[in-house]
């Protein structure tokens, strides 16, 4: 059967801070600001391939996200178009002091490597290289 759709237009991602989360992308990985919208507020991110709508937790209390015990995202996985990016992206998330999960490192005997990490408001990051 074919399918019936042709992969992921946007994610919506809820953060706590959204000025910071917006810049981690923006100025740390050099993705573009495409919209906002001040009402929501939310702010729209892209890498010219995904768009992220970054939205405003409305509640506070914020309750965080829980990977072992909630039901929903467990991370986002980001393509890198080359090896050493996930190196150079390294470096960076740790010189603006980022909390790395794992260096880059080989995903299942390689050649694909992988590392994650956690944006300003927690959200599980995986970089990917696949290997081609």
């Amino acid at each position: 059967m074919k399918s019936l759709t042709q992969g992921a237009h946007h994610i919506g991602l809820t953060v706590a801070d959204l000025e910071k989360s917006a810049a981690f992308f923006t100025e740390l990985l050099g993705w573009n600001e495409v919209a906002r919208n001040e009402q929501y507020p939310a702010v729209f991110v892209s890498d010219g391939t995904v768009m992220l709508t970054l939205w405003a937790v409305k509640q506070e209390p914020s309750v965080a996200f829980d990977r072992k015990s909630n039901i929903g995202l467990h991370h986002v996985a980001i393509r890198v178009p080359e090896d050493s990016a996930l190196d150079q992206i390294h470096q960076k998330l740790l010189a603006h002091g980022v909390e790395v999960e794992f260096a880059p490192e080989p995903l299942n005997g390689g050649p694909m490597r992988h590392m994650m990490c956690y944006e300003p408001s927690g959200i599980r990051l995986e970089f990917i290289w696949p290997g081609e």
